[in-house]
């Protein structure tokens, strides 16, 4: 159906989760009154509730199951763009990815999974870049942060010259039920991860000319701690980094968590590990998925209490820039801040002429920075920065 004719500018699906709420509860607050947008479930009674509970009664409300790809067809026919918070995405998360390349529809989630990511691209990409759809995953905390933060910082870089840009996270938030099961999921199926990566591999080409990568950093001291963080954000970074000339002929990501002391960084490593071991031992597993609900999360107070920086440093053609992108609550406040004006970009604003799966700093660069902007998060250099 052409865009003109779809009843819907956004349809934000799993609204009757915990970040999906929070991502309806912005929405409400922040749309144009002439955003026509839905939500859509597959309990008409909670998504009922939901509409009340943000003050949207007269929302509509549209019937969507993830075990159902004839419902989601039907979604992904009836709007111009459909925003998902319904994982695990390795499990639940295809058919919708499938429908929406299908109906040339735009895509985002909200995904921190590296094998879900892969398997979509191998299986849909080709799809959705002749139907005209950007599939854009991760537009959550995995990896808007650290995707449009590498990109802002090389804008402020010469052009043209090869590129380093070594991020540090650093962050305070409770984690919910949901990024606790996904995260368990995602640490248990490494064959799995390692097999959609090269079956990625397989159709995906690569710039002549040019090279990018994007990996986890090394153990070093900066002032603090910095070890290594082999999350989904140094992959999404690389791959802007080669659809994007601007990162230059060479470009290197590195991706770091940053700690104050020596003891405290040894203590984080040490709990990730062991988290991983556990994870690979399916009753091990079961134990620590049962000890909470997914649809479980932090209450407003401790949410009112997180808050993210990632500092991130850029090194190209002679010159030094430190910039620094920060925020409040990152797995949930700000996460589905990021998901809605991710749709709302998607939606609305003057985007490049780019389909398939692409990454937000591909498929919306400076817009989705202006409009993160406006709503709060901070992107700006920081006065540390010399030539």
């Amino acid at each position: 159906m052409p865009d003109d004719q779809r009843p819907y500018d956004i349809v934000l699906f799993g609204a009757t989760g915990f970040t999906g709420a929070l991502t309806a509860q912005y929405l409400a607050h922040n749309t144009d009154p002439g955003c026509r947008w839905a939500l859509a479930g597959r309990n008409p009674a909670k998504l009922k509730a939901v509409a009340e509970r943000i003050g949207r009664p007269d929302l509509p409300l549209l019937h969507a199951d993830a075990t159902d790809p004839a419902s989601l067809a039907e979604i992904a026919r009836q709007a111009r763009v459909v925003a998902t918070t319904v994982g695990p995405y390795v499990s639940h998360g295809e058919p919708l990815v499938a429908a929406c390349a299908a109906a040339g529809t735009h895509y985002a989630d909200i995904t921190g999974e590296p094998e879900f990511v892969d398997l979509m691209f191998a299986r849909h990409h080709e799809q959705a870049r002749r139907t005209g759809a950007k599939l854009v995953h991760a537009c959550g905390f995995d990896s808007i942060p650290h995707d449009l933060g590498a990109y802002f910082t090389v804008k402020h870089l010469p052009e043209g010259v090869p590129i380093e840009v070594d991020g540090f996270v650093r962050a305070n938030g409770k984690p919910s039920g949901g990024t606790l099961h996904s995260a368990l999921m995602a640490v248990s199926r490494s064959r799995q991860t390692a097999e959609a990566a090269r079956a990625r591999r397989e159709v995906e080409s690569r710039p002549t000319g040019r090279q990018a990568r994007g990996s986890a950093g090394t153990l070093r001291y900066v002032g603090g701690w910095a070890l290594p963080l082999p999350t989904l954000d140094p992959q999404i970074v690389g791959r802007s980094a080669r659809a994007l000339e601007r990162y230059g002929p060479d470009f290197t990501y590195r991706h770091h968590i940053a700690v104050r002391r020596l003891p405290a960084a040894l203590a984080l490593a040490a709990g990730v590990g062991a988290l991983v071991a556990l994870a690979q031992i399916p009753p091990a597993r079961s134990r620590m998925l049962g000890r909470i609900s997914s649809g479980d999360g932090p209450t407003p107070e401790q949410r009112a209490a997180g808050w993210f920086t990632i500092t991130f440093l850029g090194r190209g053609g002679g010159e030094r820039v430190v910039t620094e992108v920060a925020g409040g609550d990152p797995g949930y406040d700000e996460t589905a801040k990021m998901l809605a004006e991710s749709a709302l970009c998607l939606a609305f604003d003057d985007l490049p002429p780019v389909s398939g799966q692409v990454t937000t700093a591909t498929a919306m660069g400076d817009a989705l920075i202006d409009r993160l902007r406006r709503a709060g998060i901070t992107f700006r250099v920081r006065s540390d920065s010399r030539k």
